[in-house]
């Protein structure tokens, strides 16, 4: 089918909405138009002129970073200067571009998930909780003859989901509906002003308080009768939360100048920086953040991890974690274009589940500021 930018930004912020994201932090649309149809996207960590070039080459309609291209307000549009005429570029050519940054991070799973999973890291906690949400439940009548299909609608949107563990989690009762339509209904059963008794299925789940609205469009949309009776109520024992960064287990403890050699080959990195006192330390529980994480590193060490990884480490900072007898890894930033690959191979899933006709690319440009000599 064809498909709209539009119509693939709401499936991407289905997985990454952008309530996740940190405040200030400027996701969402940055350049164009998502009201057009879209045949080629590209995923790229970062929006430079290189990558631009790239995009126009390929013919590209719409591009999708991890870092947002408009990250401070532009205070003149004068294409002399490298950066705006980039955005004069992308304008040109049609080329409309989303950021997904710390919605990203956060999302479970997400950037920092790959990570562990790259390292052989077996764990999904996360490091610091930067969001709460309230769990409600949902009650609602339906004809038995449309129970499952009701369940099928709703559990697609992730209601019945308790924890990581378990989901499509209902409790079903029966008994009999009991309705008069009058003046100008129209109802799915029965006729208007006689009483009619119908066998009907009670059916109890919970949900994320974040996507109510599409359970009742959803709701509305299944249900066959004009006016579904359901009830919604807030819960107070269950919470749907979120973090930044994660915190997992190796299967076996190894030195930490193993385990940065590790690092050093699973992000096929030159080199490194290392932030520690203590260099022949065994170490087995690993906590990462992609990006620039440092200020979340005491964090980590309540969470007991034994090395921290994240990139862009401030000179005192590096001595303060020092001071708190943390090991920390700092293998820059450019780490993060490992989502390019992740996100792409999501893309593809969603193509071939929606029959979509898009084709979906990696960025082939290196947009890696820093070389070790």
């Amino acid at each position: 089918m064809n498909l709209t930018g539009r119509e693939f930004i709401d499936r991407l912020e289905m997985y990454c909405p952008l309530y996740l994201a940190e405040k200030g932090d400027p996701v969402g649309l940055h350049i164009g138009s998502l009201n057009r149809p879209i045949k080629r996207v590209m995923m790229t960590l970062d929006v430079r002129p290189e990558v631009v070039k790239e995009a126009i080459e390929k013919n590209i309609d719409l591009i999708v970073a991890k870092h947002p291209p408009i990250f401070r307000p532009i205070k003149r549009l004068v294409t002399d200067d490298f950066q705006t005429k980039m955005y004069a570029d992308l304008l040109k050519h049609d080329i409309a571009v989303y950021a997904a940054h710390t919605n990203m991070d956060i999302v479970s799973p997400g950037l920092n998930d790959w990570f562990l999973e790259m390292l052989d890291v077996k764990g999904e906690e996360f490091i610091t909780k930067t969001h709460s949400f309230n769990y409600k439940k949902l009650v609602i009548y339906t004809p038995r003859s449309h129970s499952q299909l009701l369940r099928n609608a709703l559990e697609k949107l992730g209601v019945g989901k308790i924890g990581d563990n378990y989901e499509a989690c209902s409790f079903t009762t029966s008994g009999t509906g009991r309705f008069k339509p009058v003046n100008e209904a129209n109802p799915y059963l029965g006729e208007v002003n006689e009483l009619e008794q119908v066998e009907e299925d009670k059916i109890e789940f919970v949900f994320s308080e974040l996507i109510e609205k599409e359970v009742i469009e959803a709701i509305k949309k299944v249900h066959p009768y004009e006016e579904p009776a359901y009830d919604i109520f807030t819960l107070d024992n269950l919470t749907d939360d979120y973090g930044i960064g994660r915190i997992g287990d190796l299967k076996e403890s190894m030195s930490l100048m193993d385990f940065t050699s590790k690092v050093k080959k699973t992000f096929n990195l030159d080199g490194l920086r290392l932030i520690t006192d203590t260099k022949d330390k065994e170490i087995k529980r690993i906590a990462i953040c992609g990006g620039s994480g440092e200020k979340f590193y005491k964090d980590a060490l309540k969470k007991k991890a034994d090395v921290y990884i994240t990139g862009d480490v401030y000179y005192h900072t590096a001595h303060d974690m020092i001071e708190d007898k943390l090991s920390v890894i700092d293998p820059g930033h450019y780490i993060e274009e490992a989502c390019k690959l992740k996100f792409v191979e999501m893309f593809n899933n969603w193509k071939q589940e929606y029959q979509w006709d898009v084709s979906f690319f990696v960025s082939e440009t290196n947009t890696n500021p820093f070389e070790f000599i």
